[in-house]
């Protein structure tokens, strides 16, 4: 069984940054790829990015590309997205998953609870 904690999110303003951190407990961590989801209310929850678990690929949604940055630490059992230049349409829960490198999250087998990121001035 894998479980996922986000942390990371808060109240940023336009043009802000905020870095998420999705940390992972599990022996079986290295065996997946990592997304980050987000969901605003009334919304569906919609992929934002994912790597893979050797780090050699990525993808981005396009309407966070250039500004989000997603990595991740094997040694630290952890994934960051680091996101610049927030909007206020990015305010959401933010979650992350494991499963598959892509952006459908029927993709994923398991979730994290979501951290709210709020971008407002």
């Amino acid at each position: 069984q894998l479980q996922l904690v986000e942390s990371g999110g808060g109240l940023v303003q336009p043009g802000g940054s905020l870095r998420l951190s999705c940390t992972a407990s599990g022996s079986t961590y290295d065996y997946f790829a990592i997304g980050w989801f987000r969901q605003a209310p009334g919304k569906e929850r919609e992929g934002v990015s994912c790597i893979s678990k050797s780090e050699q690929s990525t993808n981005y949604a396009d309407f966070v590309k250039g500004r989000f940055t997603i990595s991740r630490d094997n040694a630290k059992n952890t994934v960051y997205l680091q996101m610049n230049d927030l909007e206020s349409e990015d305010t959401a829960v933010y979650f992350c998953a494991a499963g598959w490198c892509s952006l459908n999250k029927a993709d994923y087998d398991y979730w994290g609870h979501g951290t709210q990121v709020t971008v407002s001035s």
